[in-house]
């Protein structure tokens, strides 16, 4: 340090430090409460009038501004006037601050930071600090202006992350700011060595919104003062940058040269509010690789769209690889970045253990190994064999806890990531095995951790963990990366992780019925799966929502289990058509609320690997094309038509029969407006009361589900009972005397809860709970202390007892064997005589075997509820019979419209589903009389004998006989659609494997319905007989 100022600040140390201890009105230090090695410097309240002003404001004169701020000091009195000008100009000219810090502060606040900057010199200089650390902030409701000490490499020197406080409060927001940054070059001072990084925020002002007609022009949504700098490089690309977002769900990445520069300018673009702690996560992830940024801008449009540029230098580090290669990685793993920004391992990224690459692996695989480490194991095989766990209620009920027990407890997910956690070299060395067989273009060279054989990975594992339960953690890693077929890891365009896996790895004791297909995806926000029994399957995408942590965990221990639940009673409900059963599950994190987001972003990511690649090529180990078909469910309904749209814009052949559920306008036929569900659900109520001789008018009926929804209001239209109770989202209605049946019917119609109940309608002894409501008061003196517990288990009260119970909706398992005998009054008789089960498991078949054997008269889920997907399928197939043309004026709803033939098509479509059904009833009711099995029982061997007759007949010489196909498919295929089409036209264009699958779904379904799951050798071949009558006939 020069004397004069070692001297200066010496003689004024004192003056100083007691102005500081004393509080001073025009100076206050907050170095107290930092650690001891870095002292801080902070603004002072931002003044009133600095939010009036804009980036890229009218050039200050800065001479003009240093006079005036020398004059503030100089009245202070705290700097000596021999250094007045000297600390001034160091502050002006050597720091680097940006020249937009010195537009936007007036010449007060710009006093006050040099005289803390002085202060902190001093501080510095007493506690022997080579560095100066300088953290800076000011924020307004519409901008703000953050300078910190920044050291190349690292960050702030107190560790303070500025990037994730900007990202959470002014770029994750519904509407965000634009930033620019800049990073000054190194101040050196004979004590003191230091870099400056800016940040400068301010809120968007948008132009009026172009006409819809106009063409594109950046300008016409950009911010003003944007649009005002923009220079003719910038507006090119992001031009191009914003209408490529515009077309495609996932984001743009580009890199691009800077003139007579070595930096490269990294071009990230994507929709606004689709990735969160970007700009942080993306500073850790060029920090990483040791490179530099100079500058770094985030501009979002007014349009949707976001669009930041990062210009990054060669790495700083001691013998760094290629900065080309470094570039490339920071542009490949940013896919990632937008995808995941954050995980639990962003720790070890930061601290440079793991890449983007391997903590975004390790975080897949820790959800991986939450879902399918916790497995029964050999010992729970061996019990299963010791107990009945087929007859035996108590040994059931044994089972399960012992089941549950051991899913729950063995590992916890915090376990799994602690374990995880340790071992980061682990990490690494399972990573490099899964990017040897799925990266193209992958190089050993550049690679720090060269990929092991899965024998040399094993003995690594065995070598390294402490005991045998973290090695199967780590083994877990092994299954996944043997068992992926084909990922979009590594294409830059994705918008969530998905996973194409060989589900052979599943025990066959927990999963006895093998899954054919099997899709894992991962998002920010959520994590799903999709699960089929055929090549050819269909199913509905299900979002599962979390009221707090305590149920997003219960949610999330179940997810599989449901979901496979869900495609196995789809298989057997899909009987009667040409698909298999499949089903999606979507479960939302806990306290994340868009579901459509997931739901977008859950779908593209499947589209990655079933359509061939925007971009990036990847690896396919599968090797067959696939055709997903995916179907409304709970909370995706109003997504199906999105869905169908997006699978055409990314290519897909299949696009129109993509989805059902559709709107009327593109072909769709909706369950709820048509009642397709319930016609089949309530084919089985009709059908027990015509066997009993019994008048469906004088039944009593509790119901699950409520007029809001499909199954719920369309059960009420339908029925001519008396329903007593109904139990929906909003709460509890109960009425002994029968609840209204106009003001059902009017919630019915208005598709509205319980809630809008009115309660001029009950009876003296009904009422009406909510689930907000608490310490009511029933007309029989019961205190019900808290409305959502006694929705949930009113139908296991004695209330809720009827001669009828129909569940339309509800939680899956909400009867199981450990509940099941509150569905019995204390004598042992069933508090229902008849239960259809229309919404899906919601009793556990364990439990519907008590019930059976109890006297209660029960058709389960996969018999009564496939009058959905059967009405989806017949809507697929007009989709792949029909041209664009021909489909657009024959099935589209337009304009109010309703053409001929669809009107005729869905009347066909509900004398199927209850002929169908009707049948089934038939088939089951005799076969129960015959052999005395329960129904429950009998659903399973009729499905599962349809099925596998299915399967088998399709690939037998049957089909090679033409003339038999042709008279076979003539009846199969709908008549309207032969009549309007014609057979050949129809075969033409189907698919062939779909075909196959019509001809062996006809002829199996028909046969077992007429003559049951034992028939005799000969059956067979009389049920063939006028087939080969009609051949002779022509």
């Amino acid at each position: 340090m020069a004397p004069p100022l070692r001297a200066a600040l010496i003689t004024h140390c004192a003056r100083v430090q007691a102005s500081l201890s004393a509080g001073s009105p025009s100076f206050r230090s907050q170095s107290s409460r930092l650690p001891a090695a870095h002292t801080a410097l902070r603004l002072l309240p931002l003044l009133p009038h600095w939010s009036a002003i804009r980036f890229y404001s009218s050039t200050i004169d800065k001479a003009a501004q240093m006079k005036k701020v020398s004059e503030i000091l100089n009245q202070g009195g705290f700097i000596p006037s021999s250094l007045l000008d000297q600390e001034v100009s160091f502050f002006y000219e050597k720091l680097g601050i940006s020249d937009l810090y010195f537009q936007v502060e007036p010449a007060e606040t710009v006093a006050e930071h040099i005289l803390s900057l002085y202060s902190a010199k001093i501080s510095g200089f007493i506690k022997h600090e080579n560095v100066l650390d300088i953290n800076l902030d000011k924020q307004t409701e519409t901008s703000a202006v953050f300078v910190h000490t920044n050291i190349p490499g690292v960050g702030s020197v107190n560790g303070k992350n500025y990037e994730k406080y900007i990202d959470e409060k002014y770029l994750d927001i519904p509407a965000p700011f634009r930033l620019e940054s800049y990073r000054s070059e190194s101040v050196q001072l004979p004590t003191f060595s230091t870099h400056l990084r800016s940040y400068f925020l301010n809120k968007c002002a948008f132009p009026p919104p172009p006409p819809a007609s106009a063409p594109f022009d950046i300008r016409a949504i950009s911010d003003a003062s944007f649009s005002e700098a923009m220079t003719d490089v910038t507006e090119r690309i992001y031009s191009r940058v914003v209408q490529e977002v515009l077309n495609q769900t996932g984001p743009v990445i580009e890199i691009h040269d800077v003139q007579n520069s070595h930096e490269k300018r990294l071009v990230v673009g994507y929709k606004t509010g689709h990735s969160k702690f970007l700009l942080s996560a993306l500073s850790d992830l060029y920090k990483h690789y040791g490179l530099r940024c100079s500058r770094k801008f985030v501009e979002p449009f007014s349009n949707g769209v976001t669009v930041m540029s990062v210009y990054l230098g060669p790495s700083l580090k001691p013998n760094p690889r290629p900065f080309e290669y470094c570039i490339s990685q920071v542009a490949k793993e940013t896919s990632l970045l937008l995808c995941i920004p954050q995980t639990p391992f962003q720790e070890l990224f930061k601290a440079g253990k793991l890449c983007v690459q391997e903590s975004t692996y390790a975080y897949t695989n820790w959800i991986f190994a939450q879902h399918f480490l916790n497995r029964l194991g050999r010992e729970y095989s061996m019990l299963e064999k010791i107990l009945d766990g087929k007859n035996n209620s108590n040994h059931i009920e044994v089972l399960s806890n012992i089941r549950k027990r051991l899913r729950s407890d063995t590992f916890t997910r915090a376990h799994i990531l602690d374990i995880i956690k340790m071992y980061p070299e682990l990490i690494k060395f399972c990573y490099a095995a899964f990017a040897a067989e799925h990266q193209i273009g992958r190089s050993d060279e550049l690679s720090i951790t060269k990929a092991l054989s899965e024998k040399e990975l094993l003995e690594k594992i065995q070598k390294t963990v402490a005991n045998a339960q973290e090695a199967l953690i780590f083994e877990s890693f092994l299954t996944f990366n043997k068992h992926v077929l084909k990922t979009n890891f590594y294409q830059s365009t994705k918008v969530a992780l998905s996973f194409r896996m060989d589900p052979s790895f599943l025990p066959a004791t927990e999963y006895p019925q093998p899954l054919f297909g099997m899709f894992l995806i991962i998002g920010a926000e959520f994590r799903g799966f999709h699960l089929r029994f055929q090549d050819i399957a269909r199913g509905g995408i299900r979002i599962v929502r979390s009221r707090n942590a305590e149920a997003y965990s219960i949610n999330l221990r179940s997810l599989f289990d449901e979901n496979y639940g869900l495609a196995n009673t789809q298989e057997r409900k899909n009987k009667d058509i040409p698909e298999g059963g499949s089903k999606g599950t979507i479960l939302l994190d806990a306290g994340s609320g868009d579901a459509q987001r997931a739901f977008e972003k859950y779908v593209d990511a499947v589209l990655d690997l079933v359509v061939a690649p925007e971009g990036d090529a990847i690896v396919d180990k599968y090797g067959k094309p696939e055709i997903l078909f995916f179907g409304p469910d709970e909370g995706t309904a109003e997504f199906m038509d999105w869905a169908s749209h997006h699978a055409k814009r990314r290519g897909a052949s299949f696009w129109k029969a993509f989805t059902t559920g559709k709107s009327q306008s593109m072909g769709g036929i909706p369950h709820d407006l048509y009642g397709m569900t319930t016609r089949s659900v309530h084919q089985y109520v009709v059908g027990i009361f015509g066997k009993l001789g019994i008048d469906e008018s004088s039944v009593t009926k509790m119901q699950m589900g409520g007029p809001d929804g499909d199954l719920g209001s369309n059960e009420i239209l339908i029925s001519k009972d008396i329903t007593i109770g109904i139990v929906d989202g909003s709460g509890v209605v109960y009425d002994p005397s029968g609840l209204d049946r106009a003001e059902l019917t009017r919630l019915a119609r208005e598709r509205k809860m319980i809630n809008n109940f009115s309660l001029k309608r009950l009876s003296d002894k009904g009422f009406r709970v909510l689930l907000d409501e608490t310490n009511v008061t029933l007309p029989d003196g019961t205190v019900v202390d808290n409305g959502v517990k006694f929705r949930n288990e009113f139908h296991l009260t004695p209330l809720s007892s009827a001669d009828l119970f129909v569940p339309c909706g509800g939680r899956p398992e909400a009867v199981d064997i450990q509940n099941v005998h509150r569905l019995f009054n204390p004598d042992g008789t069933p508090r229902f005589k008849y239960i259809v089960e229309g919404a899906n498991l919601f009793i556990t078949q364990d439990a519907r075997l008590k019930l059976e054997k109890g006297g209660v008269i029960l058709f389960k889920d996969a018999s009564a509820n496939k009058g959905g997907v059967t009405s989806s399928s017949l809507e697929v197939l007009a989709a792949l019979s029909f041209s664009d043309a021909d489909f657009t004026s024959q099935m589209t709803v337009q304009n109010g419209t309703i053409p001929e033939f669809y009107r005729k098509y869905v009347n066909a479509v509900q004398e199927f589903i209850e002929s169908t059904a009707a049948m089934e009833f038939e088939c089951l009711w005799n076969e129960a009389e015959r052999t005395k099995l329960p129904k429950s029982v009998l659903s399973d061997k009729l499905s599962l004998g349809i099925v596998k007759l299915n399967g088998e007949l399709q690939n037998t010489t049957l089909w090679e006989n033409v003339a038999l196909r042709r008279a076979i498919l003539a009846e199969a295929f709908p008549k309207l659609l032969v009549d309007e089409i014609g057979l050949d036209t129809l075969m033409a264009r189907v698919p062939e494997s779909y075909v196959r699958a019509i001809f062996g779904s006809y002829l199996a379904s028909r046969f077992v319905y007429k003559y049951g799951i034992e028939p005799s050798q000969f059956a067979f071949f009389e049920f063939l007989s006028p087939f080969f009558a009609k051949i002779d006939k022509h």
